[in-house]
């Protein structure tokens, strides 16, 4: 049994408990706790994407922001599952904000249609993790650094056919027992 807490930041509801049972049982009110706080940016709304977009809203972040600036493809339409039929030629973040937001009403979900190339540094501070997915080596090494200098942690990976990758900067990282 799991006691609701009110107020504070990072407090759990009724409501959150009940829908995080398994997570909470699994690692702990503390770290489910944690992981409602988090604020994630998410890079990149193709199939990867999309994946990583489902677990993290699942799993309650407090807040996502997909950005993409690219438009939704006819390969998107197969192969990414929260952009719906005819929105081709619309931006793949926007296109995935309802059926992403749908996953779960207790996460702040919002898209953005920009490119990271053109975000400032700033930008990046105001989230606690960065995963991209779809970018550039010049891009990930850029955002990376300007990640680790601000102590956000970071992610990046890609997948081809059967192929992948995925690197973690995470600084200094603290365990929860």
């Amino acid at each position: 049994m799991v006691e609701k807490e009110e107020g504070g930041p990072g407090g759990i509801s009724e409501e959150e408990a009940a829908q995080y049972d398994r997570q909470i049982r699994l690692w702990g009110l503390e770290a489910q706790k944690r992981l409602r706080a988090s604020r994630v940016l998410l890079v990149g709304m193709k199939g990867l994407g999309a994946e990583v977009a489902k677990n993290l809203i699942l799993a309650g972040v407090k807040a996502l922001t997909m950005l993409d600036h690219q438009q939704v493809s006819q390969e998107d339409t197969r192969a990414q599952f929260l952009i719906p039929g005819g929105s081709l030629g619309r931006n793949r973040a926007e296109a995935s904000l309802e059926r992403a937001q749908n996953l779960n009403p207790m996460v702040d979900v919002k898209a953005d249609p920009e490119s990271v190339e053109n975000k400032p540094e700033e930008f990046f501070t105001q989230f606690d993790a960065v995963c991209l997915t779809c970018c550039s080596r010049d891009v990930m090494v850029k955002i990376n650094q300007i990640c680790h200098k601000n102590s956000v942690k970071f992610f990046t990976g890609d997948v081809f056919g059967y192929h992948g990758y995925t690197f973690a900067d995470l600084g200094e990282h603290e365990f929860v027992e």
